[in-house]
């Protein structure tokens, strides 16, 4: 009896391991099959749309296994590609099913979107012989929203870099690419109605090398900036992969560049050239001035014009308060309004913003200051106390603070990205965030009532870039962690496991070598035990 349960048990061990892929993200639900399918010249790829997905996927094969495919409408073997809408209850927008017999592959999903990430598995299934082993997956993503950020405010990278990043996010099912725009250290998107905001925002004379208290300087200026061409031209390249852009234009503070174009936007008065150093920085719109409000909606209303999406992230993050305080010009602006402390001023600002949004069909987003609470322990607790309350249809991007928080979000109504910043800042080297740490982040807090489990969105990633003047270094911060986020973002919990990912990063770690991207070599906490 004991040597029958031992085969059995055995038998169970083999039939679990079977079901997980060389595939990142893990998918849901996988079915080992003993079938297999053989690429070759002679496949027919078999679509009844002459759509994007259709030529994806002859480009990779011909790109990735030097296989010129032809395409024809109707056909019952080879790679078939479907749409079926009444999937939609079982799969969402964004799933779909994989079944790879002896005589075809099928991919069927409720949208385009399925299909798509459906070629991106399959892109991981296909061997070195051009073998597809037979499988039956069915698979969705755990969360709706799997962001990546990317700050080019501080070191401008250009649209090659923005497209190579959207590349690996497609294949790696990410949707979303939040874009950091302005800040304190450049301004990188043409606003046509200020064009100083780039021909004097967009540039700066140096910039601090060496740490955050450091007094070295590069010695060389730094700038760039997108046109509104350019970025049209990259919007419609991430449409093309499913990924949604949010930008950020952050407000009221990180504001520099922006004054120093214009400034009259300020409340000091004193900033006359981009800043070349970092960190927290003390003027910040005048949010008093009425005139601050009409800028900041005209360049709202290019920036709607520009992005499809309908999110715009408007930071609010850092706010230094002294400059408000000693303004006597902001002072009799609060008492007018009633406003007792910095942070109902800066709430009062920001649900101003959001009605303007709100009256664009946009939603507002912005960094968990905009909730008030005592974030920082460098801000006066009497500064940070609010009985304005923020527009409930803003995003809540918590990226710092504690799970209380998050409980006095959620319970208020609010929805929240998760990007606590112990697991998900890329700047953050791998010694204090090694892989195990990033995947092992879970978007929902342990001790978060599940009742408000579906206020949480999903998580973000961010890459911030006063440290990271190269690709160089930019490639060895984002890769390979950023695989790590996206298995966080569509694994179910339970489908987790960090072995089965690291085994199967190998592959793509080879493939990101062969396209030139640096990925760190040294990434797990072994490589750093003394």
């Amino acid at each position: 009896m004991k040597i029958v349960f031992g085969i059995v048990l055995a038998l169970f061990v083999i039939n679990v391991k079977a079901q997980h892929l060389k595939v990142i993200p893990q998918p849901l639900d996988v079915v080992v099959t003993n079938s297999n399918f053989k690429l070759s010249p002679k496949i027919k790829i078999i679509s009844a749309e002459d759509d994007f997905n259709t030529r994806y996927l002859k480009r990779i094969l011909g790109a990735e296994h030097q296989l010129d495919l032809q395409v024809k409408e109707k056909g019952k073997k080879g790679i078939i590609l479907k749409i079926d809408k009444t999937l939609s209850g079982e799969l969402g927008n964004e799933g779909y099913k994989l079944d790879v017999d002896n005589d075809k592959i099928e991919i069927t999903a409720p949208a385009s979107t399925g299909v798509f990430y459906a070629i991106q598995t399959l892109r991981q299934l296909i061997g070195k012989d051009k073998t597809v082993a037979g499988v039956r997956i069915t698979d969705s993503p755990r969360f709706e929203w799997r962001a990546f950020m990317l700050d080019e405010a501080r070191y401008f990278k250009g649209k090659e870099q923005v497209k190579k990043i959207l590349d690996e996010m497609a294949m790696l099912k990410m949707n979303v690419f939040h874009w950091h725009l302005t800040d304190d250290q450049g301004w990188r998107i043409e606003i046509k109605k200020y064009p100083k905001l780039t021909a004097v925002g967009g540039f700066r004379n140096n910039t601090q090398i060496g740490g955050w208290d450091s007094e070295k300087r590069s010695g060389e200026p730094h700038g760039g900036y997108y046109t509104q061409e350019e970025i049209k031209e990259i919007i419609a390249y991430a449409s093309d992969r499913n990924i949604t852009i949010v930008p950020e234009i952050e407000m009221p503070g990180h504001a520099s560049a922006a004054i120093a174009a214009y400034p009259w936007l300020g409340t000091i008065g004193e900033l006359k050239e981009v800043p070349v150093v970092f960190g927290k920085l003390p003027d910040s719109y005048n949010v008093a001035n009425p005139k601050v409000y009409q800028f900041l909606e005209d360049v709202l209303l290019e920036v709607m014009n520009l992005f499809p999406g309908k999110t715009v992230h408007i930071g609010g993050d850092e706010v230094k308060f002294d400059a408000w305080k000693e303004s006597d010009y902001v002072q009799r602006f609060m008492k007018k309004n009633s406003l007792k402390t910095p942070t109902d001023l800066q709430i009062f600002f920001t649900n101003r913003i959001s009605n303007f949004l709100d009256k664009h069909n946009h939603r507002m987003m912005g960094w968990n200051e905009v909730l008030g609470g005592n974030v920082h322990e460098w801000q006066k607790a009497e500064d940070v106390v609010a009985k304005e309350k923020l527009a409930e249809n803003t995003v809540i991007h918590f990226w710092k603070g504690n799970l209380d928080m998050v409980t006095d979000a959620v319970t208020g109504g609010y929805d929240i990205v998760n990007s606590y910043h112990v697991y998900t800042y890329l700047d953050y080297n791998y010694g204090y965030t090694p892989l195990e740490k990033a995947y092992e982040f879970d978007p929902v807090p342990e001790g978060l009532d599940e009742r408000y489990h579906n206020k949480v969105l999903g998580l973000g990633c961010q890459m911030w870039s006063e440290w990271i003047p190269t690709v160089r270094n930019m490639d060895g911060m984002i890769f390979p962690r950023i695989a790590a986020y996206a298995e966080v973002g569509w694994t179910a919990k339970g489908r987790k496991d960090f072995d089965v990912f690291i085994d199967n990063l190998n592959p793509i770690l080879k493939a990101w070598k062969e396209k030139g991207i640096l990925y760190a070599e040294k990434y797990r906490k072994a490589d750093f035990k003394k």
